[in-house]
């Protein structure tokens, strides 16, 4: 043990002990150098002989996690070589487990329990999307720290590990039982993301419940066995979570954090209002029919269910003068067969995104038609039997989310959207935009964030590659000229925010100047001349991308 009062490495002095785990003690220690507050985890050597665990494997596994940073993770910022144990100096996390609160408090509150969870998506999906990705492998209260705040930490990366393709399983198995899934206690392939997913679960579980799955009965019962009063939808995500197989769990934590986003719209209660909701205004239409009043009600769309084909329906849905009533018919289109993408392609470019910009309320909206159901099927499980046009309204969808959801875009849904894309037959263009556009937004968790020593986290040659990757092609062919000026939008902006992260990652000058040139030329092959030029939003994207290019210039110039 280290003793109080000592300094390490002629810089860390040891104010006290604050915690103790099996293999290791942390202490609260001071940089009086620098006047800030450190934990080190101090890992006997003796401790380790009788585990799975080498030293060497630890090494290996500390210094992959110091070249991580993100706001729910601590960092790691120096390993020491002491005597006869490792010293691990990182962040003080002020604050105390989730473990304490619920051993403490008991059940954690359900709309607490939620929003911890998205955190702890968040930074898993972040960890997750290293190259190679990193496995956490055991999650649960006890290394979960709350601050003050009301913000959580992820600490206590002792199992974490990388994932590699050319395994079958893994070296080691390691975990907490109770929390952990099947595959980490062997033969069952090696962990990965869906590893974590059902210890997420397990967690979410506890917390919510108060039940600890490593006590009796040891068993992952439905969360309303133990509180009638806890919602359906959240209970519907932790099963999933739980899944024994990892095939059908959810496969990624963006899925997880959407549906966290939208648990209540799971609910039977709420599903079974929005029938209601359909139910009546079945019956309303049928008494209106059977009162000869459909002659008189030519102009409702109620009317075209009878009269007119799909396609009419669409066409003449664009025709309404009101955008209400255009949502409206495009809405009805949509329940007369729900497996076709177009009309809800069309309620999202020419409603939603009328105006460049996705709201909150809209998507909200959107969720809603989509959870709708016809027999025994939601309008979305319907929808997925038509593989390419459930591609293609992914698609959108996942632009709609990137670039346009609330004015400022949001990468986090976006790739949930994109990934169902990627998956679809859209094309070569499109399918690689889509996975181009999923890799980018794991970038904006980064984006700005630097490590104790400076350096950014985001690895800008990468980043650049795929920035030019997206813009390639006849994007107002192959897609429309409003989605091809708002990813040249993007580019030009980006160059204009990161030109000396670029620089630094071996980008020229030259290069970024060149791929200004590049959007100029395709909007004047690609937009100007065309049909598309006369529209207003078009004119108004193109003069802002014309000011962000002006902006990337003459940073340019000032740079060179």
């Amino acid at each position: 043990m280290l003793e109080i009062g000592s300094v390490i490495d002629g810089k860390y002095k040891i104010l006290n002990k604050i915690g103790q785990g099996g293999m290791s003690i942390v202490y609260l220690a001071m940089n009086e150098r620098a006047n800030k507050q450190w934990a080190i985890k101090e890992i006997r050597k003796d401790a380790m002989a009788n585990s799975d665990i080498t030293m060497q494997s630890l090494r290996n596994e500390i210094e992959m996690l110091k070249n991580l940073s993100h706001p729910n993770l601590p960092s790691i910022v120096d390993i020491i070589d002491y005597n006869d144990a490792l010293l691990i100096v990182m962040d003080y996390v002020e604050g105390n487990t989730l473990s304490k609160a619920v051993n403490e408090l008991g059940a954690q509150p359900q709309e607490y329990v939620i929003e911890w969870a998205k955190q702890l998506c968040n930074v898993l999906g972040y960890l997750h999307s290293q190259n190679p990705p990193i496995i956490y492998r055991d999650l649960k209260p006890g290394n979960i720290m709350l601050k003050p705040d009301g913000t959580i930490v992820l600490i206590d990366f002792g199992t974490a590990r990388q994932y590699k393709a050319e395994n079958t399983e893994d070296t080691t198995c390691l975990g907490t039982r109770g929390y952990a899934a099947p595959e980490q206690f062997g033969g069952q392939g090696q962990t990965d993301a869906r590893t974590d997913i059902y210890c997420l679960g397990t967690t979410m579980y506890h917390l919510v419940t108060g039940k600890n799955p490593s006590e009796p009965p040891y068993e992952i019962y439905p969360i309303r066995y133990w509180n009638g009063a806890l919602s359906q939808g959240f209970e519907q995500i932790i099963l999933k979570c739980t899944q024994l197989d990892p095939a059908k769990r959810y496969q990624n934590c963006a899925q997880v954090l959407y549906d966290l986003e939208h648990y209540f719209e799971l609910d039977n209660s709420y599903r079974n209002k929005e029938k209601a909701k359909m139910v009546t205004f079945s019956i309303t239409l049928f008494l209106a029919i059977v009162c000869g009043l459909g002659a008189f009600l030519a102009h409702n769309h109620s009317t075209t269910f009878q009269a007119e084909s799909y396609e009419e329906m669409i066409e003449r849905s664009g025709t309404y003068e009101t955008i209400e009533d255009m949502k409206k018919a495009y809405k009805d289109a949509v329940s007369v067969d729900p497996a076709k993408a177009d009309a809800y392609i069309a309620l999202l470019d020419k409603i939603y995104l009328a105006d460049d910009v996705f709201s909150e309320d809209e998507a909200m909206e959107l969720r809603e038609l989509l959870i709708q159901t016809k027999g025994k099927s939601t309008y979305e499980e319907l929808l997925t039997k038509n593989k390419e046009g459930y591609s293609l309204f992914a698609y959108r969808l996942g632009l709609a989310y990137f670039y346009s959801y609330e004015g400022e875009g949001n990468k986090q849904q976006s790739a949930y959207w994109l990934n169902k894309a990627a998956e679809g037959d859209l094309g070569e263009n499109r399918n690689a935009r889509a996975k181009r556009l999923g890799a980018i937004a794991s970038y904006y968790v980064n984006l700005g964030s630097i490590d104790k020593t400076g350096d950014s986290q985001i690895d800008y040659a990468q980043y650049w590659s795929d920035l030019v990757a997206v813009c390639k092609g006849d994007i107002a062919k192959e897609d429309n000229a409003n989605t091809a000026l708002v990813i040249y939008k993007e580019m030009a902006s980006q160059i204009y925010s990161n030109l000396q992260n670029f620089a630094k990652a071996g980008v020229s000058y030259s290069d970024m100047e060149l791929q200004l040139i590049n959007i100029e030329q395709h909007v004047r092959d690609d937009i100007n001349g065309t049909d598309a030029e006369e529209n207003d939003r078009v004119k108004e994207l193109e003069e802002e991308l014309n000011n962000n290019i002006e902006k990337a210039r003459q940073a340019i110039m000032v740079a060179e």
